[in-house]
């Protein structure tokens, strides 16, 4: 499959193709002539969450602009944005590139007269001990994933400015407000993502039009966890429970259509966010065994960059095969994530409804004695 150059800028035009939520709201009447004609910017939208995205949006008749590496991909999730009756336009670049990124927003502007939507998605993973992994490649994920978010908020700001509107709505991760053992670089980014989000929200006060939002969701079936750099010399699975693309997919979209600050996909992730809160400590214990328990398989593999500094070969799907209809379906563990939270780190969840509880009836008992 041919790649396009990540330094250069390749565009294409296909065809007509602080509130937090513990669930994406359910769409309504109105949703559909809320996001028809819109003009959106996904990255990271050859696979994943952001080809999700991109088709869900193309489903509500808004114009989608695609960004990734891969061209090839690209091209692909066009047309199928096109079968939906959208008009694609494809920009393969890295999000590494600031010229880049910036000429992609000139380019969106240029044709359609504004850019209503930038979803920033681009993301990498490195998997591995902090004194295993590679610095360059703990670095790379870093740029990426940080410098990436950093580089279309630039971009998009100023259009946004100038007419008035717009929703930013950034892709971060439950691990954005917790920590997790062998991914310290993607703890860092997500963190440092949902961080910039917030100070960029209240810089943008000025202008009531425009809307800063992050999406955190848990674990979702998508192809990162196979593609993703390792150094841990396991094969990585996700910890049960799992949610797929299209639900996050959903997020966003109520985020373009609704902006709040926040988002929680999916009411474990909002669980486990509490557990964190209530008995950080616990959390973390508990964290740190789980995660090296379950997070790995039995299968041992070389250690790899994956797409960390070059595009995956593998295919680019939405789904990664973790769920029992997903579309494309991998190699899956008996004590592998399952889609309806059967498996190891439930009991992680579990931990969470408890430590809540017992908060609620210790602050129940000392107002009573108050």
């Amino acid at each position: 499959m041919h790649e396009a150059p990540s330094r250069r800028i390749s565009g294409s035009r296909v065809g007509t193709c602080h509130t937090s939520a513990a669930s994406e709201p359910k769409e309504g009447a109105n949703d559909v002539s809320r996001l028809k004609d819109k003009v959106v910017v996904v990255t990271g939208a050859s696979s994943g969450i952001g080809r999700a995205t991109a088709n869900a949006f193309a489903e509500k008749g808004a114009t989608v602009a695609l960004n990734a590496r891969r061209s090839a991909a690209l091209e692909e999730v066009a047309d199928e944005c096109r079968r939906r009756g959208a008009d694609a336009d494809v920009f393969a670049a890295d999000v590494t590139d600031a010229d880049a990124v910036d000429e992609i927003a000139r380019e969106v502007a240029g044709r359609y007269g504004r850019l209503d939507v930038w979803v920033n998605n681009a993301g990498v993973n490195l998997f591995g001990r902090l004194d295993d992994s590679p610095v360059e490649a703990w670095h790379r994920v870093v740029e990426t994933n940080v410098f990436g978010t950093y580089h279309g908020i630039r971009a998009a700001l100023p259009w946004m400015r100038e007419q008035g509107q717009g929703v930013i709505v950034n892709v971060s991760s439950l691990l954005g407000k917790v920590s997790s053992p062998f991914m310290s670089s993607y703890v860092v980014s997500k963190q440092a993502v949902r961080a910039l989000s917030e100070s960029v929200r209240q810089e943008v006060l000025d202008v009531p039009g425009i809307h800063v939002c992050v999406v955190l969701p848990g674990p979702v079936d998508t192809p990162l966890f196979a593609s993703g750099g390792n150094y841990m010399g396991l094969r990585v699975k996700p910890l049960a429970p799992v949610v797929s693309a299209d639900r996050v997919a959903s997020a966003v979209l109520s985020c373009a259509r609704r902006p709040r600050s926040e988002v929680v996909v999916g009411k474990s992730t909002a669980l486990a966010l509490l557990g964190s809160r209530v008995a950080p400590g616990l959390a973390e214990r508990i964290s740190a065994r789980q995660v090296g328990k379950d997070h790995f398989g039995t299968t041992p593999v070389p250690p790899s960059s994956g797409n960390i500094f070059e595009p995956s070969s593998g295919d680019a799907t939405v789904s990664g095969g973790w769920t029992p209809t997903a579309d494309h379906v991998g190699p899956r563990d008996p004590r592998s994530a399952s889609a309806d939270g059967r498996g190891p780190a439930r009991r992680l969840l579990t931990v969470g409804a408890v430590l809540a509880a017992g908060a609620g009836v210790a602050e129940i008992v000392r107002r009573r004695r108050a």
